[in-house]
């Protein structure tokens, strides 16, 4: 089998089968937008499929594709049951190839950002023994490849899957974050109409028709985070803090420890104030803050928390300095469902658009656990349920 044709097959298979069924079967216009986010764990695939080698007979395709996300897999496909494989990802916001076959290991990375929140055209195709990536018209990336080691053989099964791979991630030779906030919407794509598989447990969310950078919280959800996986402490007089900006209601963030659990939420207020509500397990209380321009800082000292330098909770009891080098949950969106305070407290709803800790960006796909409904990358422009 000629390599180059196995890999182009790999490359163009996923989105066919994507875009002409639903998950049940049924047929699906090729306008319909899929969301490449929300699925339940970070290198499952979202979905997945195999079919006979022997029916692919078409190796050109393209399809557009929107992100805001810099990194993360697009598609996967393997043959001889994973033996050989191919993946696509975003890396920095540009495309990288991943190509692994018997003994060679292949990463190639090139062409334009396509992470800017705008629709690009994407068409991939076979010239010969290169691999061509077109972005908008316009040749960004060829990979050539050429082995001795390859036999000539259509017979067998391709596993395509998308957002994902099937075999073990030690096999990448460039390794990188998997889960993507992005969509692709129509186009022309291989001859196969074969039915993707899912999880049961997977529902199909749409897309924003508009988007901007941020992370989304819909007001169901939580993205949870070991403090000890953040930046640490520099001085002591500075302490750590956490900077939100945004558009929100409902609980920021929370903290939680052996014996200890402290609440931040921001509840609608006039539009003068925002009422912050601080909440410790032995009580809580409410106070007003003069309402900031969508920003707020939250500062650990070592033995008191400050919310945008106004509002200060003492306990000379904890050192937070030691707990969060030693590991506390940080939650933002809400607090974890095990936790008591979980069903009296609101889920955060609206757009942070941007979270730093000690000055650096914090993303989401790189949270212990991230809810499904939450958007790690991008926030409708408009009101809050716009969805194409």
């Amino acid at each position: 089998m000629n390599y180059l044709k196995e890999v182009v097959i790999l490359l163009l298979g996923p989105y066919l089968i994507l875009l002409c069924r639903r998950v049940s079967g049924d047929q699906i216009s090729s306008k319909v937008v899929i969301n490449l986010a929300h699925r339940q764990s970070k290198w499952t695939p979202l979905m997945q499929m195999s079919a006979n080698l022997s029916d692919i007979t078409s190796i050109r395709s393209f399809f557009e594709f929107r992100t805001l996300d810099p990194e993360g897999a697009v598609f996967y496909g393997d043959t001889k049951e994973g033996q050989d494989w191919f993946v696509l990802s975003l890396r920095d916001g540009i495309p990288e190839m991943q190509i692994g076959k018997a003994d060679i290991l292949v990463s190639v990375k090139g062409g334009r950002k396509l992470n800017d929140g705008a629709w690009h055209l994407l068409e991939l195709r076979n010239e010969g023994k290169f691999v061509v990536l077109e972005v908008n018209n316009k040749v960004e990336l060829v990979v050539g490849l050429h082995s001795k080691l390859v036999e000539d053989d259509l017979t067998g099964k391709i596993r395509l899957a998308l957002g994902g791979m099937l075999v073990d991630k030690q096999k990448l030779f460039h390794p990188f974050e998997p889960e993507i906030d992005a969509c692709i919407r129509g186009g022309h794509w291989l001859n196969l109409s074969t039915t993707w598989d899912t999880d049961s447990t997977w529902e199909p969310r749409p897309c924003f028709s508009e988007i901007k950078k941020g992370s989304y919280f819909p007001g169901t959800g939580v993205a949870v985070f070991n403090t000890s996986d953040l930046p640490g402490l520099k001085t002591e007089e500075a302490g750590i803090t956490v900077e939100i900006f945004g558009s929100w209601t409902g609980t920021t963030l929370s903290l939680q420890s052996t014996g200890f659990e402290y609440i931040l939420e921001v509840l609608d207020g006039n539009k003068d104030v925002k009422e912050v509500q601080l909440g410790l397990k032995e009580g809580s209380e409410s106070v007003a803050l003069p309402r900031e321009p969508e920003t707020l800082t939250f500062t650990i000292l070592k033995h008191s928390l400050v919310v945008n330098s106004v509002t200060e909770l003492e306990k000379e009891s904890l050192d937070f300095f030691s707990m969060w080098k030693k590991g506390m949950l940080l939650t933002f969106g809400g607090v974890p469902d095990d936790s008591e305070k979980a069903k009296s407290t609101h889920d955060l709803r609206g757009c942070l658009e941007k979270i730093l800790v000690q000055g650096q960006v914090i993303d989401l796909d790189r949270a212990l656990y991230k809810h499904t409904a939450v958007s790690s990358h991008s926030c409708p422009t408009e009101a809050m349920n716009e969805l194409t």
